[in-house]
């Protein structure tokens, strides 16, 4: 073998919100375990879980010791700047590797920014990184950019292979556990973890582009047989799996499949998808999904408006959003929905009418994001092309009419309105009802309360100062 040691490093110190902290980084875990049988040993190390590493010093002396091919994931917009500090304090005497999708999106300012970096895979990896690891010549490896003689060569598109050829993670590679957290508060008991049972989608709206790739390849819808994914959830430790699927129920008899083989052969945990509205036609599985232990659906309303529904390619208007869940309601998950905010042309009205919307079809609670455009959106062109509307370096939309100060603003009486004294308390009953948490998760948080509520006090604090003009 060509290396004996691979380190596989997630570079985030944290997670841009509370929620993601508690993730397990997914794609970085498919890369390491396709190395397996490449390279003699592989370290998969998490920066926000291992956080004495975060000393630069004592990374650096660790890879030095052992590592002689580093394999970065540099996968979100966040922190970007931090990332790129970080890899170019790693060593310019040992191979580095770096994917990920904002790898991909920034190969060139990448180079420009790390000149110790040697290659970037661009888009999946998994096929990539084994033919990296086996030393072959750089021009033969499809997928990849990489320097030569003071050049950014950049290989032409690998094309994207169907999830049935790649092995699911080997979670014996972690060197932590993953839970259900917030601010580094445990707020569950049981362990928390992912399982992608399929990627791609085969719908089209307009402003997503977890359907593409970041080069702008379609993935299309690619699934993995039921019985492969009940072996993986088998071997989970786990009490909690959150299935990373675009959406898990797109296909009706494979989801009830699966959720056959969860109750057949007793596996008991509690899982949490993502789905489209168009569960509430397949009853069945419904009640199949709630025996096999599915606790809690994620569902991508994005707006309660027809016009912007529409703009978005939805696929669905509002009054079936409506209809839709009288029947979800009748089936005891919790719904979490998703909307946007600042869509194109989108009053201060709009935006504020949705918590009422929320409330009025019973979602258990919501998630609000300024409307976003990456690369390849097809929104992109429409807001480049609309008078009065302008991109950020993020790729969020704003405008002559809402800048970033005024979306922020609605964000917060967007958030304040919807989460009232008594729709909190709803969200703890309802969790409870479904026995999504237990007595004995809530008996365990008492003596973390503490400091739960320091960190409030002094979050709260901080803001204050930050208001006082000096």
């Amino acid at each position: 073998m060509k290396y004996a040691n691979a380190l596989c490093l997630n570079p985030y110190f944290k997670e841009s919100s509370a929620a993601m902290g508690f993730f397990p980084p997914t794609g970085l875990e498919y890369v390491s375990t396709a190395l397996e049988g490449f390279v003699g040993e592989i370290t998969l190390m998490d920066l926000r879980q291992e956080k004495e590493y975060q000393d630069i010093g004592r990374l650096t002396k660790f890879i030095r010791k052992d590592i002689d091919l580093m394999c970065v994931s540099v996968n979100w917009p966040y922190y970007f700047e931090d990332v790129c500090k970080l890899i170019n304090y790693l060593p310019d005497d040992i191979k580095l590797v770096v994917g990920g999708q904002q790898a991909t999106d920034h190969v060139e300012e990448l180079f420009e920014r790390c000149p110790n970096i040697d290659t970037i895979v661009r888009g999946e990896g998994e096929e990539t990184i084994q033919e990296i690891a086996q030393d072959l010549d750089p021009k033969d490896i499809l997928g990849i950019s990489y320097r030569k003689n003071g050049r950014i060569i950049h290989n032409p598109n690998r094309p994207l292979p169907p999830v049935t050829n790649l092995r699911y993670p080997n979670r014996r590679l972690r060197r932590t556990s993953y839970y259900v957290r917030s601010k580094g508060i445990k707020l569950l008991n049981g362990g928390f973890d992912t399982v992608l049972s399929a990627r791609g989608c085969p719908y089209n709206c307009k402003f997503c582009t977890f359907n593409l790739n970041p080069l702008g390849q379609k993935r299309n819808y690619s699934a993995r047989t039921p019985e492969s994914v009940v072996e993986e959830i088998r071997g989970l430790e786990a009490e909690i799996v959150f299935f990373a699927d675009d959406s898990f129920f797109l296909n009706p008899e494979r989801a009830e499949r699966i959720c056959d083989l969860l109750i057949e052969q007793g596996i008991d945990k509690k899982f949490i998808a993502q789905a489209r509205l168009e569960i509430y036609k397949y009853p069945d599985m419904l009640r199949k999904a709630e025996r096999a232990g599915f606790k809690a659906m994620l569902i991508g309303i994005e707006s309660p408006h027809d016009r912007i529904l529409r703009q978005l390619d939805k696929g669905f208007t509002s009054n079936e959003v409506r209809n839709g869940f009288r029947v979800l309601r009748d089936s005891p998950f919790y719904y979490h929905c998703y909307f946007i905010y600042g869509n194109i042309g989108e009053s201060r009205e709009e935006m504020g009418y949705i918590p009422s919307f929320a409330k009025e079809i019973g979602a258990d609670s919501i998630s609000f994001q300024k409307l976003q455009v990456r690369k390849f959106s097809p929104l992109k062109e429409v807001v480049e092309k609309t008078p009065g509307y302008y991109l950020d370096p993020n790729g969020f939309v704003y405008s002559d009419r809402y800048n970033r100060d005024d979306l922020d603003r609605i964000r917060k009486d967007i958030k304040r309105r919807f989460y009232t004294p008594t729709q909190l308390y709803e969200i703890v009953a309802k969790a409870y009802r479904i026995r999504f948490v237990t007595a004995a998760d809530f008996l365990s948080l008492i003596p973390r309360l503490p400091a739960v509520l320091y960190r409030m006090i002094r979050r709260e604090v901080e803001k204050r100062k930050s208001r006082v003009k000096p």
